[in-house]
Parts: C-alpha cells; sequence; structure tokens
C-alpha cells in the first residue's frame, strides 16, 4: 500500500482531560496504537490531551505516521504562543487559522473521526464531519462531549447512518475503518 492509498483518521479529543474518565490517556493511547497497528495514518490537532495521547500511542508502533495539524502559522508560534506539543509527529501542518479553521483543515483532511471525551472544540470537529457525511466512532463512557452525542444526534432529527459507537478501542477503530472501506467503495 503506498502512502496516498493510506486511510487517515482523525482522533479527536479534549485537550485539557479533566472532564473525561479516568483512563482516558491510556484509552487515547490505545486508539493511537491501534490506527497505527492497521496501517493508517493518524491525524490530531497537534495539541496535548487526548489527541497528544492517541499521538503517542501511534508513534509505540513501528512505521507509524502521526500527522499534526496545528493552529498557528509557524514552529515558533505553536510552541511559544499556543504552548503545543511537536514531540510525538512526523509531520506539522501549521495552518494559520487558530483553533475553528485549523479544525475545519483537520476534519476535511480525514477519511473517518474518532471522538473521545472532549470539550467544545470536539464538538467543533463532530459537527463538521457530520455535515460533511463521513465515517465517525464515537468511543463511549469516556467523559465530555463523547457521552452527549446520542443525546445531540436525538435532538437533530438527521439520519445517522455513517456512525459507530464502542467502549473498546480497538473494535471502534475496527468498525471504523469497515465504515471508511465501504464508503470508499461506495464512491470509487
Amino acid at each position: 500500500m503506498t502512502l496516498k492509498e493510506k486511510i487517515k483518521i482523525c482522533v479527536s479529543g479534549a485537550a485539557e482531560v479533566s472532564p473525561c474518565c479516568p483512563k482516558i490517556k491510556e484509552l487515547a493511547k490505545e486508539i493511537g496504537q491501534e490506527v497505527a497497528k492497521q496501517n493508517c495514518i493518524l491525524l490530531t490537532g497537534a495539541t496535548t490531551g487526548v489527541p497528544y495521547c492517541a499521538a503517542q500511542g501511534c508513534k509505540e508502533i513501528k512505521n507509524s505516521i502521526s500527522i499534526g495539524f496545528s493552529p498557528a502559522s509557524s514552529k515558533r508560534e505553536h510552541e511559544k504562543v499556543y504552548r503545543l506539543p511537536t514531540d510525538q509527529f512526523d509531520l506539522i501542518v501549521y495552518t494559520g487559522f487558530d483553533y475553528v479553521g485549523r479544525n475545519l483543515i483537520l476534519t476535511k483532511a480525514a477519511d473517518g473521526v474518532i471522538i473521545a471525551c472532549g470539550r467544545t472544540g470536539t464538538l467543533n470537529e463532530f459537527t463538521i464531519a457530520f455535515e460533511n457525511h463521513m465515517p465517525i466512532g464515537i468511543l463511549e463512557e469516556t467523559g465530555g462531549i463523547a457521552d452527549f452525542i446520542k443525546e445531540i444526534l436525538k435532538r437533530g432529527y438527521r439520519p445517522k447512518k455513517k456512525i459507530v459507537y464502542d467502549k473498546n478501542p480497538k473494535e471502534l477503530v475496527r468498525k471504523l475503518l469497515n465504515l471508511i472501506k465501504k464508503e470508499k467503495q461506495k464512491n470509487g
């Protein structure tokens, strides 16, 4: 499989993990590991918390690829102004579009999105993926916004066919990959 053919999975979640379940860091690492084991490329918002832990897990797997999308316009701004890490990424795309613009570019660059815990920024990435009819995986019982997605969708009155749920990171990645592959076959 060439680099261009690899599936890209965005992991979105809380940069500040206080609203999350106690095991969120381990769960996020497990997601990152599983994305890498499935020979996919991990995309994150190049930030702390859940995305950072997913990137750590990804980089524990040989030949993995972790790409971060920064809200900053340069490495210096990324580190000094936003105070974000650089050490778990093979490549950082410095978008220069602050968080909202970064979220749009990050999400649109992915083939599918995983939501684990999360706050308002995660909800923003979820709605971008949802409105663009992208495959989405929700890691259940992780706290934060992830635990409210079903209720939000009940009130949204729209079909929810491209969303999978699981409490197990490995199973969630498997389910999401199946959904992504079906979408790719359908769309050519």
